[in-house]
């Protein structure tokens, strides 16, 4: 009976002492039972769903990685159309499982380096996704189908114009407008390209070859350092006229929409380029990075040409060599071109049909929210189509047209964004070129100042000069400043990271669809409705703020005559 007794009461431990838990555990469990529960649960369904969404990308990259080797196994090193035929690699299957899945197929070398860095971009031979995938008999259906769509769109605007006007036109006024003043788009686009061959490579030469070596910022200013903030300074005045001047350049000739939007696409490229050439070199004049060529140490610059065939090559991270392949194909080049030319019809069509029969007659309707709401959703189809081509005209012909022409090995412009279950993973498939840019020389460098812990400032920082870049191109093209695009991309767009990142569910594929299309719907309604307003509308003001006012919301309705015709474009 005593020993029982002792047992209930407690054990007792090795130095003699007795705990007792029933008493310990009596006091403590009302309060933190629940409590400690709760959090362990929280912890439990946090581990779960890591593991599972690590475990998935584990899988798919090593089903993909078994699934090329296949392909590059049968298919050889490149196919008769002239596209890149990756060459064959050997894939270690316990490394990618070490490394979370990831290889340098994607990429980028995923392991991070010795010293803590984010991985770097990795140049390799591969092909776009698209002409994988239309090897296909199913996916040469669905572009078929497409094809098919074109050529109903032209045979409708035939008719149409037959039977209601009893003419067949021909003329294709919308894009002869939209293209318009192509002489003065040349010349300026002319000089753009010059000064980047002309200043900025002679500019670099002469700083690297003419600096004293000397590692700056030791805690005084030495000679390095002036020398090195006195051309920082003339980079960040060029950088800013090669901004500043083609945009009163475009404003001054008013060159139509079309036409803006290549020399404002021109302009971000090159100043684009300019800083990644710069960025990259001058870490090795600063530093004294041996050669890459000859391993010895230099003075850092590059040849010209290599500078040359990087102004030209369809990526905008500066690397001294790239994968090349052997031949071109020119009858390759030749057809994606056709696929630019088809592309530009297909998008004169889907306006022609479906945005300015709707919207060149702008006027108090159209801000009814009966009216809003109905046009917003009979954007959403064409304006989805328009991302559609845009994407495969630009992403997927042209580059791979310039790739071709210049030998360019790697073809990886795009991943298979439309599969994405998050925003995230869509953001960073959509346009693999940009979003390398990004990742290399804005990312990167704010992990650095800010800290790597602190990513989702740097992701936030990268979206917001994203969002700029965007905004940008519009305001050149329309000559007004409406942030429908900016408010989406940096607000909502941004917010639904957050939402979808632990998406992996094939319904988030649904969700991110649904969103495409509203969002594609908002703009092509609200831009149109704002630049058919500013035909129709009489100026607010004559200051500069009749840029920054909407028209569309405040439009003197009355001065416009009931029966006055709009100007189609």
């Amino acid at each position: 009976m005593h020993s029982m007794a002792e047992e209930n009461e407690g054990h007792t431990i090795g130095n003699g002492e007795v705990k007792n838990f029933e008493t310990r555990a009596g006091m403590a469990e009302k309060p933190l039972k629940p409590v400690n529960l709760q959090r362990i649960r929280d912890k439990a369904q946090n581990l779960r769903g890591d593991l599972l969404e690590q475990l998935n990308h584990r899988l798919d990259d090593l089903f993909d990685s078994f699934i090329n080797e296949v392909e590059q196994i049968e298919q050889g090193p490149q196919s008769a159309n002239g596209s890149v035929r990756p060459q064959k690699q050997t894939v270690d299957h316990l490394a990618l499982l070490r490394t979370g899945g990831r290889n340098e197929s994607q990429g980028y070398k995923h392991a991070k380096r010795k010293d803590g860095e984010l991985p770097d971009k990795v140049y390799i031979n591969r092909r776009s996704v698209l002409t994988e995938l239309l090897e296909s008999s199913h996916i040469q259906t669905i572009y078929h189908i497409f094809v098919a769509i074109l050529i109903v769109f032209s045979l409708n605007t035939l008719v149409y114009d037959w039977v209601e006007k009893g003419t067949l036109n021909l003329n294709f006024d919308l894009i002869v407008y939209a293209f318009g003043k192509f002489p003065k788009v040349m010349s300026l686009w002319m000089c753009m390209q010059l000064s980047s061959l002309l200043i900025v490579y002679p500019a670099f030469y002469y700083w690297a070859t003419h600096r004293q070596p000397g590692v700056p910022f030791r805690g005084k200013v030495q000679r390095s350092d002036m020398y090195d903030l006195m051309w920082l300074g003339l980079v960040i005045l060029y950088q800013t006229a090669f901004v500043v001047l083609p945009v009163l350049y475009v404003v001054e000739n008013n060159l139509p929409p079309a036409s803006s939007v290549v020399i404002s696409c021109e302009q971000l490229r090159l100043i684009m380029k300019t800083h990644a050439f710069i960025r990259e070199n001058a870490y090795k004049v600063i530093y004294g990075k041996k050669d890459d060529d000859t391993g010895d140490e230099s003075h850092g610059c590059p040849d010209f040409s290599k500078y040359l065939y990087f102004l030209f090559a369809p990526t905008l991270v500066y690397r001294d060599h790239y994968p090349r392949t052997k031949t071109i194909h020119w009858s390759y080049v030749v057809s994606n071109f056709g696929q630019v030319l088809a592309c530009l019809f297909y998008t004169y069509y889907i306006f022609e049909r479906f945005c300015v029969p709707v919207f060149q007659n702008f006027n108090r309707e159209h801000v009814t929210s009966k009216a809003l709401m109905l046009s917003v959703f009979g954007s959403m189809m064409p304006a989805t189509l328009v991302l559609f081509i845009g994407f495969f005209a630009i992403l997927h012909s042209w580059l791979n047209a310039f790739a071709e022409m210049l030998r360019f090995g790697d073809r990886l412009f795009y991943k298979d964004w439309w599969n994405s279950t998050t925003f995230s993973n869509y953001y960073r498939t959509w346009n693999v070129v940009v979003h390398d840019w990004l990742y290399c020389y804005v990312y990167k460098d704010i992990c650095k100042l800010i800290g790597q812990k602190n990513r989702a400032g740097s992701m936030a920082m990268v979206f917001l000069i994203s969002a700029v870049f965007h905004e940008y191109i519009l305001v050149v093209t329309f000559r007004f400043f409406y942030p429908v695009l900016f408010v989406l991309f940096a607000g909502a767009g941004f917010g639904f990271i957050f939402l979808t990142d632990k998406g992996s569910s094939r319904s988030w594929n649904v969700f991110m669809w649904v969103m495409l299309f509203t969002g594609n719907g908002v703009l092509m309604c609200l831009y149109s409705m704002e630049w058919y307003a500013r035909q129709r509308c009489p100026v607010i003001s004559d200051s500069f703020l009749d840029y920054l006012i909407p028209r569309s919301w405040m439009c003197d309705f009355a001065s416009i005559t009931p029966h006055e015709v709009a100007q189609i474009v």
